[in-house]
This record gives C-alpha cells, structure tokens and sequence, in this order.
C-alpha cells in the first residue's frame, strides 16, 4: 500500500489523500483549502482520474460534509465514483438550490456505520463519529495486507460523543498507520464545552434581552441547532429558521432532530433564498412550508417572544422591518472568524446598530485529551498527522510519530 498525502500535512483543510495498491487507488477526501474564495479556478490535485475519467481511481471517499472536505468534488468526472454518508449525500444536494457550496453527486455508494465495502483490492470500512459536520465518517483502509486508519475530523464533546467512547473502546486491531486529524494542535490545550453545557449559557442570553437574539452559526451545524432550539424551550421562545436551515435538517431523515412542523418552530424566507426558488422554479420547497412561515411584516410582533437564526446576508431584509430593538447577536461559530478582515464590516455594523456581539460556542473538532484517547487506541500503529497547522506540537504530544510532505508518496512498511 503506497500513500500520498496531497495537502494536509501543514494545514487546516484542503484535505487529499490518495492510497494505492496493485496499480488501482482511491482518494480520501478532495477538500477545499480555506483560504480559497473560488473553487472553479483553483488547480486539482494531480491525480489521474480528476482531470479526466481513469479506470485505475475506484472511487473517492468523502468523510463529511464540510467544503474543506468535499470543496472540489464538483470539478471531477461525472463518471467518478463517491462513498459518502447517505444523509451527508442529501444534505449537499439540498443546498446546492441555495448555496455555490452545495454538490449534487451523480455515482455514490453510501456509507454505513462499519459496514464494509470492497473496490478492487481494497476493504474500506466506515466508523460513524462525533463531529460538528452531520453523518461524518473515520475509516479504515485495508490493502496488501496492510491497513490504515483515517480519522477524518471528529471530536468527543458533540451529540454523538458516545461514538468516539464506542469507537477507542473497541477500535480495529492490527492497525499499521494512524492518519490522525489535529485541528486543534498549537490552538488550545484545554478541554471544550459539551453541546449541552451550551443551552443554559444560550437560554440565560435569550430570556435577558428584551428583543430578538439573533444567532449566526451554520445552518449544516446540526448539533448546534439541536442545541439552540433546546434553549428556546428553556426560556419559552420560539425558534425561527430560514427555509434553506429547514432543508437541511429535513435533509437528514432523522424525525428525531428539530423539523419545520415542531411546535415552537417557525420558517421564513429571507429574500435571497426567494431569489434563487423563483431562478430555479423550485416552488415545491417553498411550498411545502407555507404552514410553518412567518412572514417579514410578522417578525416585529414576535421578535419579543422569537430567536433567529441568523446570518449576515439577513441585515438589510431585519433592518428594513425594523425588528432589531433590543437584539443582541450571538456569534456560535469559532472566535476567529470575527478577527478576520473581511469580517471587520459586521463588527462596524453590529456596533452602530447598539447590538452587542456575545461569543457561545464550542469546537467541532477534538481536544487534545480526546486525540491522546483515540491515539490511546492505537498503541501499535505509526501516528501520521494530517488537517493541522503545528506539526512541532504533534510530535510533543505523541509517540511513534511519522512526518510526510504534501506531495510525497510513501509506503507502509512491514
């Protein structure tokens, strides 16, 4: 089994990763880099079969649905051949209608918790985990007598936190190489909040304003909308989601999680999303909601009693039915990101709008604590990092510890 590591081993995403074996491969993950406004003109990755179909790439393994992840995956060959999780599948074919990021993929295998699926010579096996992203994936790769394990990103204080105890409680045995995410290396050394510890912090925020809290986290952070509609039970307000939010999570197929037709839920549309249902005649959509809507001209009266879920494109349409007296913005999205200069504007705005920015959220990725209990979990594999920024750190951290380059190719040794 020979690896390449085509971007990974010194940064946050854009993650690639190709595995071959007796002449045929398979790619893990064909991610957006982050710092990467425009996906059509940034250059693929070398791999014959991207470019152009190749009967030697069997298929290519999207561990999640985050851009960082599966960001170029529209730029390949129709006849490409995608594993992914059958909800992770639904969900970017659901905003594809709304957002550039969105991917409807045409030739898909679904992925299913530890159940196996053979391409050629190799075995790939899912293990479903906790992460921010919803239906996310580790596998394990097994070729020429060899296996790798992929943890694609994960964390252990989410909603399905049991998947990682399951998971290093009984892992795959006889594991050569360990290609372990470390997002959160050189950041934080510290633990992170549970998504539960946040709905009384939200809760406390929503029941001492007096107008409408507004709250900008991603509408495919399916745990942190669990978590935000479990606060507004708790202070007795009702929960408003734009319509591209509620296609997300009806795109799940989990009747179990928030949907359009709870009670304490209502739906609008923002005139963007408007915009692209007439572009695209797709009324049924909008259709399918007119139960549950709430109107612009209804949001001034209800903002007393509401919480929305916010994002900025919505300012122009909030301000223009003069709905914001009152409101404070909660920021449930990594602090960074409000640093960044092409968001100095929204903290301009928020200031001259009298609305106080409050920051609650917690990682969608591992704490260090919790990669020493996945690395726990592998004693005898080599520890390869990759999705990380401080390799120094890493090799502090850990044992038995492997560098590569992007680039490189490499073999796992006997």
């Amino acid at each position: 089994m020979q690896i390449c590591i085509h971007r990974g081993t010194k940064e946050i995403g854009g993650t690639c990763v190709e595995i071959e074996a007796q002449g045929q491969r398979i790619v893990l993950d064909v991610g957006l880099p982050l710092d990467v406004a425009d996906p059509d003109s940034f250059p693929l990755h070398p791999i014959r079969g991207f470019a152009a179909p190749d009967p030697s790439l069997l298929g290519v393994v999207i561990s999640h649905p985050h851009q960082d992840h599966y960001g170029l995956a529209h730029r390949l060959p129709v006849e490409t051949k995608f594993l992914i999780g059958q909800a992770a599948e639904a969900i970017l074919s659901a905003s594809a209608l709304f957002s550039p990021g969105g991917v409807k993929l045409q030739n898909v295998i679904h992925l299913k918790d530890r159940t196996p699926i053979t391409l050629g010579p190799f075995t790939i096996t899912p293990f479903l985990v906790d992460h921010s992203a919803y239906d996310s994936y580790a596998v394990l790769v097994e070729a020429d007598g060899k296996r790798l394990f992929y943890s694609g990103d994960f964390r252990a204080h989410g909603r399905k936190a049991s998947l990682i105890d399951k998971l290093v409680n009984n892992p795959p045995t006889d594991v050569d190489v360990l290609m372990m995410e470390g997002t959160c290396i050189g950041r934080e050394d510290h633990t992170f909040p549970t998504e539960d510890e946040l709905v009384p912090k939200l809760a406390e925020v929503f029941k001492t304003n007096l107008g409408m809290p507004l709250v900008w986290c991603s509408s495919q952070n399916i745990d942190r909308i669990v978590t935000v509609f479990k606060a507004c039970r708790r202070a007795n307000r009702q929960f408003i989601i734009d319509m591209y939010t509620a296609e997300m999570l009806r795109a799940t197929g989990n009747k179990r999680i928030p949907q359009a037709d709870w009670n304490g839920i209502r739906v609008f549309l923002p005139k963007s999303q408007k915009y692209r249902i007439i572009q695209e005649g797709a009324f049924d959509i909008s259709d399918s909601y007119k139960p549950y809507r709430i109107h612009w001209n209804q949001l001034a009266e209800a903002a007393s009693q509401s919480v929305m879920l916010f994002r900025p494109s919505m300012i122009r349409d909030l301000e223009a039915e003069k709905c914001l007296d009152g409101s404070v913005v909660v920021c449930s999205m990594w602090g960074g990101y409000l640093e960044q200069p092409e968001k100095k504007w929204f903290v301009d705005w928020a200031k001259e709008a009298s609305l106080k920015i409050i920051h609650c959220h917690t990682s969608g990725h591992a704490s260090i604590p919790d990669l020493k209990r996945l690395r726990a979990a592998f004693p005898d594999a080599k520890a390869v990092p990759v999705h990380l920024q401080d390799r120094q750190r890493f090799v502090e951290l850990f044992d038995n510890v492997e560098l590569h380059e992007d680039g490189e190719w490499w073999g796992i040794e006997s």
